[in-house]
């Protein structure tokens, strides 16, 4: 465990040596302060289309860093060729595999735990109750769902040979989850066969992304679903994370390493 943790540190160290996250969350802030400044007819609603437009930009810039960071790692191991030193320690390709896991997920959630303070404070700006249990929950749902967003980010560096290829694939593929991925199973009832059962087979089998976006109900101030919900949301998170892993190794236990 010593080694992974080991590998992981190096990559949260990479994360805030690059000028991505400061960027996005610049931007993020700018935005929103520009937002919060602007009072739209003496709006007293405002507050809500504030903590859309924070929550949503929340959203695009934690998925960039992840995606970006996670599709970086193996590829630039390969082209810099510290890939052969790191595996002449006592280090197996799997346990290499585990530590860019374990180290692209916690610099996402550090990444995103400053991001939620940032929209905590704006919002209580104007927010005299804070809804502190849906912020909480919200937080961890977001960063369960990146578990699953490193796990398919990492398996297409195996796969894809080009950064840039395995960054446009995953974020399309996301975001074609986000919009369309919970209406799937409608869509194969009104196919006839076999596309309906190609369908529903990728319904199935996609991870479900959009089961961790509760935005919607932050911004209209509804109830959001509760632990035990959460909890097995979580652990789906876990389980497709964790398949998404192995199949990680497998390609990368075989694969070449020379560029």
């Amino acid at each position: 465990m010593s080694r992974i943790w080991a590998v992981a540190m190096v990559v949260i160290k990479e994360l805030y040596r690059r000028k991505d996250f400061y960027v996005l969350f610049v931007l993020t802030a700018l935005l929103t302060l520009g937002a919060l400044s602007v009072n739209f007819f003496d709006d007293p609603k405002i507050i809500r289309y504030v903590k859309d437009i924070c929550l949503l930009l929340i959203w695009l810039s934690t998925l960039i860093i992840t995606i970006v960071t996670t599709a970086r790692q193996l590829p630039a191991e390969r082209e810099d060729r510290t890939i052969f030193p790191l595996l002449a320690k006592p280090v197996s390709r799997g346990q290499v595999i585990a530590g860019k896991f374990l180290g692209c997920w916690l610099a996402s959630g550090l990444a995103l735990l400053v991001f939620y303070v940032f929209f905590v404070a704006v919002t209580g700006l104007r927010e005299p109750h804070l809804m502190w249990g849906a912020y909480v929950k919200s937080m961890v749902l977001h960063w369960m769902m990146l578990a699953m967003v490193v796990g398919l980010t990492l398996l297409g560096s195996v796969i894809f040979t080009a950064v840039s290829s395995n960054v446009t694939i995953c974020l399309v593929a996301i975001f074609g989850i986000l919009f369309i991925g919970e209406h799937l199973a409608k869509l194969a009832v009104k196919q006839a066969e076999p596309v309906r059962a190609i369908t529903y087979t990728l319904f199935y089998c996609i991870p479900h992304i959009e089961l961790f976006d509760v935005r919607r109900q932050i911004v209209n101030d509804q109830p959001l679903p509760g632990w035990l919900d959460c909890g097995l949301a979580s652990l789906y998170a876990a389980a497709y994370a964790g398949v998404l892993l192995y199949a990680t190794w497998l390609l990368f236990r075989r694969k070449s390493l020379s560029t």
